[in-house]
């Protein structure tokens, strides 16, 4: 009903646009679409109104819960309005199993059980117009937490329901503190750290390619829509889910393993779907850079109480972290090697290090420490530390 509710929606603005489209004096000959000078513009507001106006003439309206099909029409809206913006691309029909989640935007109350359920456990949770369904819980709910929204996805492996919680804590933002860490990320190396290690980029997709490839074959001898196809399909969405669950756990352990040793994450500010769309576009969509640097990585930082900050990512790779010197190389040069100084490592583990630096650089001047400049280097910054903390002591250090 979701998806009948979405392309009759669609349907109507886009009927509404092109009844626009052609002057009056310069119509088709053969046939034109054409709706009344007067009509509105189907908004969300006039779409809610004939929504509960057709429930009259179509009973099954009424056997989905209302606020979901509203909230259709709110994400249809917002859809518009993203491409009206050019943000993105016209919004699509759904065809059958496309519409894959509806959100039931407010809950009952006591919808869960009074007694937080076990990890791991069976229990219930109560819907809107549902009632009780049966749900294997994944973690402890805690009782101060109150059910806000829920949104039920259908996946490859089943369906799913996500929760939104309110409660009333307020959580600060972490503030810098301990061991600074810069992190180069690339597809050589998945990632390069600025205490110099680095990380092989797994390949997540390539392991499971030939059982793809396979089962793709197979599907393009049946016939479209019958009961293979449809088993196909099901067993063609298993495997894509079982790469995007091991690429997505393997992002959280690393994540993990970084804050560990971290009390500050710098990363570049970069934007990973232009890279997607060059020559290397299916390795960066293999390796996640984009899901581990501006999803998961943020995340477990602010769990684990890491300061996490992008830095600007223009000519990290041509600059040397030890003398702030600009060594311009090309691609294909793997190593960093300074002329001034004579400098010699990694080119990713160097890069990293000079997100380091920049990113200890933007802590000065939010600090309003005098000595950063464009020249602050990784030696200047233990200059600048040694002159702030070694003051008492009359220690004189001279900084850029």
């Amino acid at each position: 009903m979701c998806r009948h509710v979405w392309n009759f929606a669609l349907r109507e603005r886009k009927d509404w646009l092109k009844s626009r489209k052609s002057p009056v004096n310069a119509c088709s000959i053969v046939q034109e679409y054409i709706l009344l000078a007067d009509e509105p513009f189907p908004s969300y507001h006039v779409q809610a109104k004939r929504l509960t106006a057709a429930k009259a003439e179509y009973p099954a309206l009424k056997t989905v819960n209302a606020q979901v099909l509203q909230q259709v029409l709110r994400k249809l809206d917002g859809a518009w309005e993203s491409w009206r913006l050019k943000r993105s691309g016209l919004p699509r029909f759904k065809k059958p199993n496309r519409m894959r989640s509806f959100v039931f935007p407010q809950m009952l109350k006591n919808c869960i059980p009074p007694s937080p359920p076990l990890v791991r456990g069976v229990g219930g949770i109560k819907l809107p117009q549902l009632g009780w369904l049966e749900v294997r819980w994944s973690r402890r709910i805690p009782e101060i937490f109150q059910v806000k929204q829920a949104r039920i996805v259908r996946k490859a492996s089943g369906y799913f329901v996500l929760l939104s919680f309110q409660a009333d804590v307020e959580v600060p933002d972490v503030m810098p503190h301990g061991h600074p860490v810069g992190i180069d990320v690339g597809l050589e190396y998945f990632l390069s750290s600025s205490d110099g290690e680095q990380v092989k980029r797994p390949r997540f997709f390539e392991k499971l390619h030939r059982k793809l490839k396979s089962l793709q074959r197979r599907l393009k001898n049946k016939q479209k829509g019958s009961a293979n196809w449809l088993k196909l399909q099901k067993k063609i969405a298993r495997v894509h889910q079982r790469i995007a669950d091991t690429r997505k756990d393997w992002h959280f352990k690393l994540a993990h393993h970084l804050c560990d040793g971290a009390g500050m994450i710098f990363v570049e500010d970069l934007d990973f779907r232009i890279m997607a769309k060059g020559m290397l576009g299916k390795h960066t969509l293999d390796a996640g850079l984009g899901q581990f640097v501006n999803q998961i990585l943020p995340w477990v930082c602010w769990k684990r109480d890491v300061y996490y900050e992008k830095v600007d990512a223009r000519g990290t790779s041509q600059e040397c972290p030890d003398c702030g010197t600009q060594v311009r190389k090309a691609l294909s040069v793997r190593v960093h090697q300074c002329p001034e100084c004579g400098s010699t490592k990694p080119r990713d583990v160097a890069a990293a290090q000079v997100i380091c630096t920049r990113g200890q650089r933007g802590i000065e001047n939010a600090c309003g420490v005098k000595a950063a400049g464009a020249e602050v280097t990784q030696s200047s910054w233990r200059a600048v530390k040694q002159e702030i903390f070694g003051a008492t002591q009359g220690i004189s250090q001279h900084t850029h």
